[in-house]
Order: C-alpha cells, then structure tokens, then sequence
C-alpha cells in the first residue's frame, strides 16, 4: 500500500498509474527520436547552424500554440484533447520514419516534420500539464509531477542508447517508428482511463479568455519571478542535445554510439533531480528555484572546459540534477498556487515562456559554434542562466520579503 505523505503517494490513483505506465514507453520513443533527429540533420548537412535551425524549428510553435493549448485545456474535457494530439505526434513520426527508410528524406522534410511535430507537442504540453491536477487532485500534484519527470528520464536512460545503437547498426529510420509506436500505448492509456475517478475541481469554461489569464499574472509577482528564472534557464541552459552532438562529434571526435551514450548519462543526473524533488515537494518557492538555477549554469561553465569525453561525461550528470531540480519546482510551484480556473491558461504561458525563447536561442547556439567554438558557445550559456536567476533572486525576492 503506498502511503499518503510517501515520495511515491501519486501511485495511489489508478488513472495515475495507468497514465505512468504507459508514458514509461512513449518516453523512451520521445528520447529516441530526438537523438534521431539530431544524427539526421548531421548526416544531412555537417552544420551546428542547421542542427540548431530544426530545434528551434520543432520549439518554435510554442510562442504560437502554447496559450492557446492553454485555452484550450479550461474550455474541452483534456482527456479528449490529449487523444488528438497523441495520434498527430504519432502520425508525424510515421511519415519522418518512412521517409528515411525509403531514402527519400531531404532536410525540408526534416524541417516541415519537426514543425509539425512541434505544433502538436505545444497544445499537448499545457493540457498534459493541467490534467496533472485532474488526474491525482491538488494534494498529490507536486508528487505526480516530480514522478512524471522522473519517468520522463528513466526514458532518457534508454531511449538514447537504444537510438545510438540502432543509428549504428541499421540508420535513422527505425528510431523514428520506434516513437510512432509509443503513440499507441499513451492512446491505449486515456482509453483506459476511468472518467469518474478524475479530480475535476471547475468544469470546462464556455469561455476562457487569454487576456484574463494576463491581467491575473500581472498580480502575481512569484509567479513572474519564477517565469522569469525558467525563460533564461531553458533557452541558454537547456541545449543539451546540441551541447552533446557537437562537443561528442567535433571536440571528441566520437561517433553516434557515444553521443547516444551521453543523452543516456544525462538522464542519471536528471533522474536522481526527479526523485529527490520527489522529496523535496513541499519546499519549492521562488528563492529556491532561482538558487538552484544559478547552481545549474554555474555547473555547465565547469562542464564547457571538460578535458575529455569521459570528463565530459561525468560532470553531465550534476547538470542533469540541478537543471531538474530547478525545473521540477518552478513547474509545480507555478501549477499549485494557481486558481484551478486559471490552471490551463497559465499553464500555457509558463509552457510558452519555457520553450518560446529555443527557436532563438537553439540558432543562436547553433551559429556561435561555429563562430567562437562549441566550447566557448557552452560556457556563454551558462553564464546566462547563471547572472538572469541572480538578478532575479534580488530583484524579486529580496524586494518582495513576503515571497518565500
């Protein structure tokens, strides 16, 4: 019996469990074909600029969608909504996969697909997120999402090296139908799911307006200062699969296997920052978030002058940790001090903040690369993860003593 105050109490809900089980697979397929991805725009093109071109291209319907997914998830019953986005991610990934393995694939392909696939992940994310609350009610959110984030990378200790291994024996191709085959098992889970056993605390909304969700942000200053820390942070500090694919195959010379290998080496760092943040639940606040943010782009300086692969590879997971450990707490501080009625909308503009700045700062990384070296590239974006998140700590924290 799991317990009610335990690190795992999110369990206890059988939609929960149903839901857990099946993104356990869809996971390992999302990792799989990001590594996937990447090794494909390099076979293609040889370029840093253009690997960052279709990240930021696969990102970029966030500024778009985000808030409108948002939207969205306070006026239509989510369950419904997640089933739509699920087959259209699935049926993307179908169609990049038969391209390959038909060796009729060019990099326009690549783009129009990761656009795709991106429009399909930016209304997924906010309703993904808002179902959270339904799914295991407002006591066990902050658990569930600790959980959630925790499977997300127990499937990046797979889904990369299984990539790796099937780039190098048998191409791109079957990582891409690995993923579309993930789809079935998160559609097969929402079919599952009992509607009764939701948490619903407000019905859907005949209306739900995004300039109210602006005008009820505007009065809340930890939830800025939080929006604020989380922009910085994901759009310099999380590039790892450009940080990986370039530092792997230009500094160290390494092959698929081995850059594979270092998506899987991540996730040991992001997994432990899951589970101690599953610990950790109730003491999540703006200062602690902008804290451990600093810590994170402190810690990508140290890994910009990694000596070696295998230096490399061991100083990755510290920043696997401390990057979750900092996103885990600002999106379920966000999620729980939010007004339910407002959970979707907001929801959408923390989502938009937090992937809205790739589609920038994924090309700008991209070029610097190859103008100032990967290396001092890496070092650059820690720095502005690193000055952001203190700026903010003495901008909002220490000006605002009521803000924990």
């Amino acid at each position: 019996m799991v317990s009610d105050s335990g690190s795992l109490r999110a369990f206890r809900h059988r939609n929960f469990r149903i839901f857990f089980a099946a993104n356990s697979i869809s996971n390992i397929g999302t990792w799989a074909q990001r590594v996937a991805q990447d090794w494909l725009v390099l076979q293609l093109t040889h370029s840093g600029r253009d690997l960052g071109l279709v990240t930021g291209l696969q990102f970029l319907p966030s500024l778009a969608l985000s808030l409108y997914g948002g939207s969205l998830a306070d006026r239509f019953n989510k369950r419904k909504l997640l089933l739509l986005t699920n087959i259209g991610g699935g049926l993307t990934s179908l169609i990049l996969g038969t391209l390959v393995i038909s060796h009729n694939v060019q990099l326009w392909h690549v783009y129009l697909l990761a656009l795709s696939l991106g429009a399909f992940g930016a209304i997924d994310a906010p309703v993904r997120q808002a179902f959270n609350s339904e799914i295991v009610g407002k006591s066990d959110v902050a658990n569930a999402i600790s959980l959630n984030s925790a499977n997300f990378n127990a499937g990046r200790l797979v889904g990369p090296g299984l990539s790796g291994l099937l780039i190098a024996w048998f191409g791109t191709g079957p990582s891409f139908m690995l993923n579309a085959a993930s789809y079935l098992f998160v559609i097969a889970g929402l079919l599952m799911m009992k509607e009764n056993d939701l948490h619903i605390e407000v019905e859907p909304q005949s209306k739900a307006a995004i300039r109210d969700a602006l005008k009820y942000i505007k009065t809340r200053r930890d939830i800025i200062a939080v929006m604020v820390t989380v922009f910085f942070t994901a759009t310099f500090g999380l590039n790892f699969q450009i940080f990986n694919a370039l530092m792997a195959t230009t500094v160290f010379n390494k092959g698929a296997a081995s850059y594979g290998g270092l998506g899987s080496i991540l996730a040991i760092g992001s997994l432990a920052g899951a589970l101690l943040s599953a610990k950790l639940d109730k003491r999540r606040s703006p200062r602690f978030i902008m804290f451990f943010a600093a810590a994170f782009g402190s810690s990508e300086i140290v890994l910009s002058s990694a000596p070696s692969y295998a230096n490399y590879a061991l100083l990755l997971p510290v920043c696997g940790m401390l990057a979750l450990t900092t996103l885990i707490a600002a999106n379920s501080y966000v999620q729980t001090t939010t007004d339910p009625e407002m959970r979707g909308r907001v929801m959408g503009l923390y989502l938009m903040v937090f992937l809205g700045g790739t589609p920038f700062g994924s090309p700008l990384l991209g070029w610097l690369s190859t103008q100032i070296g990967i290396r001092e590239a890496l070092a650059f974006c820690g720095l502005f993860t690193v000055i952001p998140a203190l700026l903010g700590y003495w901008r909002f924290v220490k000006k605002n003593p009521r803000v924990k």
